[in-house]
């Protein structure tokens, strides 16, 4: 198909002269219609949709899905929302059927417009279980989880309507995705009680959805209770004991593996790397990058590189790291070039540092407080605040810690500084209450991490009230003693707060299971099961 060229001078010319001049051809102006539409992006284009929107309707195309959507959605980046509301609702007037309704849902959640999807479901006179799995599934790429969740509730709500495989799939997936526990066990159960067969995809997103929420005993019952003949469940099991830095177990299903002859692919490789990165394993690590080639002619692609960047930098093997970038055959990427900065931190090597950073063509907030970080920790405080100056000059924020718990069947979210939740006077009193009885117990904190050049009190206030300090005093507040706190977390836990968790874990004999950007960290009696290698 010829690709057509319009840029906006064009767009407006052919909006002003399209309603009087015929076409030359009906499938060149639905190509040419919808390209139109595509470029107006602006408030100033709105004339330009109103019009390309009569055109459509003069060719006769003004019920064709493709175009509707594309017309909804430029009069929602023209801020004309109420046309594309009317539009919609007209348009479900006319009783579409079930095809043309899924179409519709299908195209707005490809483009982000969960909200329009959402008025089309409840509008929508035909609906089958394929309308509701769009719904779900769509919540889940559109990274909505909760709205994916509340929507397979909705749907069991109909007698007619049953979920089938799919629905299911993409609600295990919104479950993995929050880390939430007790939605994963609710969905299962729905399973089990539809008689559910499983197959290879439900099989690995339940042995997954288990490992995420923290429940790898669960996750591995799982595993061993279904049928193994796909790889997807192999790496599933393996990837996430590699996720709990249960490196031992990975390899030894790895093992299992080989013998029932099930062919390793890139995925497995890359959670074994994993697995051996988590756990300082660098000889075994260094094997499964040598086997995969020679053994089972799989090529390394970057994320294994990166996994081995990241094995070398964690074992403190800083400039080997950088060695083996450097003789790359592919072009790193930014994650490769943040593990190398994040082991210059670890290691207080500021010379790779500065290398990663200057790599680093688009680097993000974290990667500046990385080098700030390295800068500090090293007491080197002007090189440090000439990078908080450099961040203020380019409007660089530092990206907020978030962590999130599921309580009561609700998601519970705290970011650092939290005064939003509806008891955090009751929060922070027993916030307050924790951090100072973990002092009498000998507790210090990790002042090293608040990068300002500033006393020991300032920095210590500082670290007192990050995001999941917040989140596991909520816990605590509202469960009863003894029961196991699962938190989850978007960054990676600083040191302080791993420290400091720890030694909560013994003060109450409680089991806490954190999971961060990196990986889970279970806290037991004063110790974490990384072993303070992470």
């Amino acid at each position: 198909m010829q690709r057509i060229s319009i840029n906006v001078s064009g767009i407006r010319r052919f909006c002003v002269t399209s309603l009087s001049s015929p076409s030359a051809s009906n499938l060149t102006d639905h190509r040419m219609l919808k390209q139109v539409l595509e470029s107006c992006k602006a408030p100033s284009n709105s004339k330009c949709v109103l019009q390309a929107h009569a055109h459509i309707f003069k060719l006769g195309y003004g019920t064709y899905p493709s175009l509707l959507v594309s017309t909804v959605a430029a009069y929602r980046r023209c801020n004309r929302s109420y046309l594309s509301r009317r539009l919609l609702l007209w348009f479900l007037s006319l009783s579409p059927g079930v095809c043309n309704t899924n179409l519709i849902i299908e195209s707005l959640m490809k483009i982000g417009e969960s909200s329009l999807a959402k008025k089309v479901l409840r509008n929508a006179s035909d609906q089958n279980v394929i309308t509701w799995n769009l719904m779900i599934g769509g919540y889940v790429r559109n990274v909505q989880y909760e709205e994916a969740l509340k929507t397979l509730k909705n749907m069991l709500s109909f007698s007619d309507i049953k979920p089938n495989k799919f629905s299911f799939a993409s609600s295990l997936a919104a479950c993995a995705r929050l880390g939430d526990l007790h939605h994963a066990k609710w969905v299962h159960s729905l399973m089990i009680d539809a008689g559910i067969e499983l197959n290879a995809i439900l099989s690995s997103a339940l042995v997954d959805v288990y490992a995420k929420c923290g429940d790898i005993e669960t996750s591995r019952e799982v595993f061993y209770s279904v049928k193994r003949n796909d790889v997807s469940i192999w790496n599933a099991m393996i990837t996430g004991f590699a996720t709990h830095g249960l490196a031992t177990e990975a390899i030894r299903v790895f093992s299992e593996m080989e013998a029932e002859h099930v062919s390793p692919d890139s995925i497995t490789f890359l959670g074994l790397l994993t697995a051996c990165s988590h756990c300082g394993l660098l000889e075994e690590g260094k094997v499964y990058f040598d086997i995969m080639s020679q053994r089972f002619s799989i090529q390394p692609k970057l994320e294994h590189y990166g996994a081995m960047v990241d094995l070398l930098g964690r074992a403190g093997r800083v400039k080997e790291a950088y060695e083996l970038i450097e003789s790359m055959p592919i072009e790193p990427d930014v994650v490769i070039w943040r593990s190398l900065l994040s082991s210059s931190r670890t290691y207080k090597n500021p010379e790779l540092g500065e290398i990663a950073i200057q790599n680093l063509s688009k680097a993000k907030s974290g990667d500046y407080v990385l080098l700030s970080n390295i800068y500090s920790t090293t007491k080197k405080w002007e090189s440090a605040q000439k990078v908080r100056e450099l961040m203020t000059k380019e409007g660089i924020r530092k990206a907020k810690g978030k962590s999130w718990v599921e309580f009561g069947g609700m998601i519970h979210r705290f970011k650092a500084g939290d005064t939003s939740h509806i008891e955090i006077k009751a929060i922070y009193k027993v916030l307050e209450g924790l951090i100072q009885k973990t002092k009498s117990e000998g507790f210090v904190s990790d002042t090293d991490l608040v990068l300002m050049d500033v006393s020991e009190e300032e920095k210590e206030e500082n670290l007192n009230y990050h995001s999941e300090k917040l989140a596991l005093a909520y816990v605590i507040l509202k469960s009863s003693p003894g029961t196991e706190i699962r938190i989850q977390k978007n960054i990676r836990m600083c040191s302080d707060c791993h420290n400091w968790i720890k030694a909560v874990s013994k003060l109450l004999n409680r089991v806490i299971i954190m999971r961060d950007r990196i990986r889970f960290h279970r806290f037991e009696d004063g110790l974490c099961s990384c072993k303070d290698y992470w």
